[in-house]
């Protein structure tokens, strides 16, 4: 296993389940505690309970309803569709801190033992990881993935979109939530645990914190006492990126898989990044487990339609998110917004 984020851990564990050794390989030299918030959507959740920690998330979680899509000056267009999940699913979209779900990740890890993380190892032939060919090997890591680059190639590859985030978390609560879409930008305001609301925000032009606030200054109550009152040292920027063309397969010699954003990164428009990471690993880890189930012995013979099953289950379900997401922020980030805030306005409210 490559990668120590959500989905590599969540992998781990999945595969320690299934009775595997599993050794996981990651860069950092700590674990990865970086981020803010992550949504998590019942289907994910059913992932997680399937792996055993749904109760660790419901722990800390804290329910996401009642948001809506507003333009600059606060007038509601719609509502997002959190009552109409929450109906369908018999369960609401949950919200947690990132640095949360990575810590009930690595405390079920130790729980189960077996599992072994070995910190800053920086992998330098991810080809030599593959000479044992009764060995599956895992590709989590993420959208620069190494994995990728030595068994799929390098015809896919992280792009950039041309739009920079900022996100960050302030220590009070708003009350009010969904996103409030402008003329090439966007800010946004959830949940996130009592006292604090995560908030993240695109500014193409904004290269510094003081320019991100200048750009929200005029907007509606309170996105701009939101940016007035988080510490900018605490405010992350990144770039937006995703993976492009799409991988032909998630799966490569029988024996390799890619996982999470190291198969499909997206952008973060619909909030499915770690949604999609968990539902990789519990379809790959319920895969490799079947192998016994079925009978087929746990080598070559076994594993390689194991993964042929996790590819068919995953790929395409994860590639049509990852172009709606793609597509929302072409939509969202419009910057003639009068067509787009009229077709938003004729959606429930």
């Amino acid at each position: 296993m490559v990668g120590a984020g959500v989905g590599g851990l969540a992998t781990a564990i999945g595969l320690r389940r299934a009775g595997r050794t599993v050794t996981v390989l990651e860069r950092r030299t700590a674990p990865d505690r970086y981020g803010t918030a992550f949504g998590i959507h019942p289907t994910a959740q059913a992932a997680l309970d399937r792996l055993g920690l749904g109760d660790a998330l419901r722990a800390r979680a804290v329910p996401y309803r009642d948001a809506h899509i507003r333009r600059p000056d606060g007038t509601v267009l719609a509502a997002l569709p959190l009552e109409r999940i929450e109906r369908k699913a018999g369960r609401p979209e949950l919200l947690i801190s990132r640095p949360y779900l990575i810590d009930a990740l690595l405390a079920e890890l130790d729980r189960l033992g077996g599992v072994r993380i070995e910190y800053g190892h920086r992998l330098t032939d991810a080809a030599a990881l593959a000479a044992d060919p009764d060995q599956l090997v895992v590709g989590a890591d993420g959208i620069n993935s190494v994995v990728r680059a030595a068994y799929f190639g390098h015809r896919s590859g992280p792009r950039p979109i041309g739009t920079v985030a900022w996100i960050g978390i302030a220590g009070f609560e708003t009350g009010v939530y969904g996103e409030t879409w402008g003329a090439g930008r966007f800010f946004g305001m959830t949940p996130v645990e009592p006292g604090r609301t995560n908030w993240y925000a695109t500014v193409p032009e904004a290269t510094t914190a003081r320019e991100v606030r200048d750009a929200f200054a005029d907007w509606h109550d309170p996105v701009p006492r939101v940016l007035a009152e988080t510490d900018p040292a605490t405010w992350i920027r990144y770039e937006m990126r995703h993976l492009h063309p799409a991988l032909p397969t998630f799966v490569a010699d029988g024996r390799i898989a890619l996982v999470g954003d190291a198969a499909h990164a997206m952008t973060p428009n619909l909030g499915q990044g770690a949604c999609t990471a968990l539902l990789d690993a519990e379809a790959l880890t319920r895969a490799v487990a079947d192998i016994g189930a079925t009978g087929a012995a746990g080598g070559p013979a076994g594993l390689p339609g194991a993964l042929r099953a996790y590819d068919t289950e995953r790929r395409r379900s994860a590639q049509r998110v990852a172009f709606g997401s793609r597509n929302l922020h072409r939509f969202m980030t419009a910057r003639r917004p009068a067509l787009r805030d009229a077709l938003v306005g004729l959606l429930p409210g």
